[in-house]
C-alpha cells in the first residue's frame, strides 16, 4: 500500500467511524429489552472491529514505511503535535473515562442522591474505578517501557547513516516493533476499558472517544487550512 493508499484508506476508515457513532448514537439507552442489549452489544463488537482494522492496516504500512507512519501526512499539524510513537497516548483514554463520569455524575446528582441509578458513564460502582485505576497503572508502566524503548532506538541513530546496510535495516525493523507495541497498547487498553463497562456505558465511551478524535482532527484541519496547508 503506498503513501497515497493508506491516506485513502484512512479517509474512507474516518468516514465509517462517523457512521458508526451515528449508530451508537441512536441506539437505545438505557436498553429496555433484550433485543435493545443486543443491538447494543453488536454495536460495541462492530466499533471495535473498526478499530483493529485500522491498526492491521497500518501495521502493514508500517512495514512499508515506518517513516511514512511517524510523518503522518493523512493528520492535521494539530494531531501531529499530539501524537506519542505515531498514535494517540494510550492514558488519555482513562482521562477521558474520568471527565465523562464526572460530567455525567454531576448532571444527574440529584437523581443520584435520590437513590435512582443512571446506569451511564457517570454511575461507575466502586468495584469499577477501582478497576479502572489499576489498569491505568498498568498502562502507565507499559507506556513508560514502550518510550523508553524509542529513547534507546534513537540514541542510536547515528547508525542510520552508516556503512552498513544490515544495521540500518535492523535499526528500521527495531523501530517498526516499536509503532506496533504502541498500537497493540492503543487497541489493547480500549478494549480493556470497554471489557470493565456495562454494555450502556461502553457506548457511551465509545461515542466520547471518537468524538473527541472528530473534534480534533476538526479543529486541526480547520487551522492548517488558514495557513494553506490542506487544500
Amino acid at each position: 500500500m503506498s503513501s497515497s493508499s493508506f491516506s485513502s484508506f484512512y479517509s474512507t476508515w474516518f468516514e465509517q467511524l462517523n457512521q458508526l457513532v451515528q449508530q451508537l448514537s441512536a441506539a437505545a439507552r438505557p436498553p429496555t429489552t433484550y433485543d435493545q442489549h443486543q443491538d447494543l452489544e453488536k454495536l460495541v463488537a462492530k466499533t471495535l472491529t473498526h478499530y483493529t482494522e485500522y491498526y492491521k492496516v497500518k501495521s502493514a504500512e508500517a512495514q512499508r514505511d515506518v517513516f511514512n507512519v511517524f510523518a503522518a501526512p493523512w493528520a492535521s499539524s494539530l494531531e501531529r503535535s499530539l501524537h506519542w510513537i505515531a498514535g494517540w497516548r494510550p492514558t488519555t483514554v482513562f482521562h477521558l473515562v474520568y471527565t465523562e463520569s464526572s460530567t455525567l455524575f454531576e448532571s444527574h446528582i440529584v437523581d443520584i442522591l435520590r437513590g435512582l441509578r443512571t446506569g451511564d458513564l457517570g454511575d461507575l460502582s466502586p468495584s469499577q474505578f477501582r478497576r479502572v485505576s489499576e489498569l491505568q497503572c498498568e498502562t502507565v508502566k507499559e507506556e513508560n517501557a514502550i518510550t523508553d524503548e524509542l529513547s534507546e532506538w534513537q540514541d542510536g541513530a547515528s547508525e542510520l547513516v552508516g556503512d552498513c546496510s544490515a544495521s540500518v535495516d535492523e535499526k528500521i525493523r527495531l523501530l517498526v516493533s516499536i509503532v506496533q507495541k504502541a498500537d497493540d497498547l492503543r487497541l489493547r487498553t480500549v478494549r480493556r476499558v470497554v471489557d470493565l463497562l456495562t454494555t450502556q456505558q461502553a457506548v457511551e465511551f465509545l461515542i466520547a472517544a471518537a468524538e473527541l478524535q472528530f473534534g480534533v482532527r476538526k479543529w486541526g484541519l480547520d487551522q492548517d487550512r488558514r495557513r494553506g496547508r490542506f487544500g
